[in-house]
């Protein structure tokens, strides 16, 4: 028993707005079903003593604590500038 149809497959397809013809709906409907025949066996396994994780690897924080430090004055950082205004770099319009 299939546990997908192929008409199940054209109409994701359609939302998708995938073009698929009759030889890949039917490909792909084989497929699908595989996978889901496999995903209903991973529903099998005895998980009472399995730890639920939210990711596989063990994360941390690889960041450096905040702390604050003198920054660049104005002055400085316009020193350099190509363009200025009111102390502000001026930039292209990219809008128009």
């Amino acid at each position: 028993m299939s546990r997908i149809s192929k008409d199940q497959v054209k109409h994701v397809a359609h939302l998708a707005r995938l073009a698929v013809t009759e030889e890949e709906a039917e490909m792909l409907t084989e497929q699908l079903d595989k996978i889901i025949g496999f995903a209903e066996e991973l529903n099998e396994l005895d998980t009472d003593y399995v730890e639920p994780t939210t990711h596989v690897l063990e994360l941390k924080n690889v960041l450096r604590e905040d702390e604050v430090r003198n920054s660049v004055s104005v002055d400085e950082a316009m020193k350099n500038a190509p363009a200025q205004k009111d102390g502000q770099f001026k930039v292209p319009n990219i809008l128009e």
